[in-house]
């Protein structure tokens, strides 16, 4: 009988000291997040103004200027980005929700996404550079769009076969019954039980490659100047976030500050979004 106490006394003891731990361990992340946000917001909001969204970047050390090229560059590779990983990567999805269970195909390619997600961004990038910058000689913003595009095609690619495998399969027995095809009732009846889940992937997606500085250095690298070809190197924040920051010049970082707080927002916005999807749905459910 004493033993039996004792054993218990430990282990109380011991759930108790994990749950401090996890709570203390909690706390300090979202401090340090909290830390993050609020630093950035004081220091950023002092950069926006109207000139920040509708004028060009100011020649070095001349204060004023905007960031009106860089805004429009980073939402022009983004939305090709998208345009591209998106299709790829909910075929793909389909592909091993679908059609892939049980097959060696599936697995590798499952095995690859999961990679994917883990390789850092810079290889990517690296990989882009060699694969398309090097062969056209010039940096340019489908390079980039590229680059991007590969980094979130994992996270489509998951976030598509996961949503498509939590559908019933009574659902796809009830559309294949009346003698519907089998691509039909992924299109009409599997994508609708699963739109949600498929947008809320895709926003995960964009807000993933959102902030990424060093694909973009070896693809799209950075330009003072509007967007007049694809084939040319595009403004684009992250870059110039980077360049700001590390300048001499108190004014470009000042501005680094407010673009920082606008990816910051964009990032923060999609990812709000994207949970509060991923809750509603599972709620209808």
């Amino acid at each position: 009988m004493k033993l039996v106490v004792k054993s218990l006394k430990y282990r109380r003891l011991a759930n108790r000291t994990v749950q401090v731990l996890s709570a203390l361990s909690a706390s300090v992340g979202l401090a340090m997040l909290l830390w993050i946000l609020i630093v950035v917001f004081l220091r950023g909001f002092k950069a926006i103004n109207l000139s920040f969204f509708t004028q060009l970047p100011m020649p070095p050390g001349m204060v004023g200027g905007g960031l009106a090229n860089a805004i429009a560059g980073t939402l022009l590779i983004t939305v090709l980005a998208a345009l591209i990983g998106t299709p790829i990567g909910l075929m793909a999805g389909i592909y091993l929700a679908e059609f892939g269970k049980g097959r060696k195909l599936a697995a590798g390619i499952r095995f690859f996404t999961n990679i994917m997600i883990g390789v850092p961004s810079i290889i990517v990038g690296v990989f882009v550079y060699t694969l398309i910058v090097l062969p056209s000689k010039s940096f340019s913003t489908y390079a980039g769009a590229a680059a991007l595009a590969i980094i979130m095609l994992p996270v489509v690619v998951r976030t598509t076969e996961d949503m498509l495998t939590m559908v019933p399969n009574s659902l796809r027995e009830a559309g294949l019954s009346l003698g519907v095809p089998n691509w039909r009732v992924i299109l009409g009846i599997t994508f609708r039980a699963a739109r949600s889940g498929l947008i809320t992937g895709v926003l995960l997606a964009v807000a993933r490659v959102s902030g990424e500085t060093a694909p973009l250095l070896f693809t799209a690298l950075n330009s003072p100047y509007w967007i007049n070809s694809l084939h040319e190197p595009v403004a684009n924040l992250t870059v110039t976030i980077f360049n700001y920051a590390m300048s001499p010049y108190a004014d470009w970082k000042q501005q680094a500050w407010g673009a920082s707080l606008l990816i910051m927002g964009g990032v923060l916005f999609l990812n709000i979004f994207a949970r509060i999807a991923i809750k509603t749905k599972t709620r209808t459910r």
